[in-house]
């Protein structure tokens, strides 16, 4: 039975395959071109190479910059910090770099600068909560004082009710 339950599954799916194709004629030679590139597995991207001989940038390694460039840079950044094209192509030319060089400093210089304005202001808006967590802390207990001068207040009133109370009791 087991021979005969096999054929039988075998036809139906043999019988299915034969309805999608000609439903989707181009997807048989799709399937095949694909089971032909090594049995249907995906292709690996290749993994880019940092630095080294095959550099995008024409094979050159990347350098460090020099006190002067970095100076010059800064001053640049401090005056504004976005890059138009005319002046990225003359802060490069000045500095003898690629013009890439320059906006890709300018881009990781103004996320630091970023990062730095968010630290700052996380430390300004830091401090104001714990002033005033401590400003808190101080009304809550002035107002606890309070309701112990009103709870005093309130313990004399009523001594002092019943005190006329009794005067009054004794007179009439």
């Amino acid at each position: 039975m087991g021979d005969d339950y096999q054929r039988m599954m075998t036809a139906q799916m043999n019988e299915h395959e034969d309805q999608t194709f000609q439903i989707y004629p181009g997807l048989y030679s799709e399937i095949a071109a694909q089971q032909g590139q090594g049995e249907g597995k995906p292709q690996r991207r290749r993994k880019k190479n940092k630095g080294g001989e095959n550099n995008e940038c024409g094979g050159a390694k990347k350098r460090k910059l020099t006190q002067e460039q970095l100076h010059l840079l800064e001053l640049n950044f401090g005056n504004e910090h976005k890059l138009e094209s005319e002046r990225k192509d003359r802060i490069a030319s000045e500095l003898g770099l690629e013009p890439r060089q320059v906006a890709v400093w300018f881009q990781n210089r103004r996320a630091r600068w970023k990062s730095k304005k968010i630290e700052e202001e996380y430390n300004k808006l830091k401090s104001l909560h714990e002033t005033t967590l401590l400003d808190k802390c101080r009304l809550e207990s002035e107002v606890v004082n309070l309701k112990e001068q009103i709870s005093k207040a309130e313990k004399e009133i009523l001594q002092l009710r019943e005190r006329i109370d009794a005067v009054w009791s004794k007179k009439s």
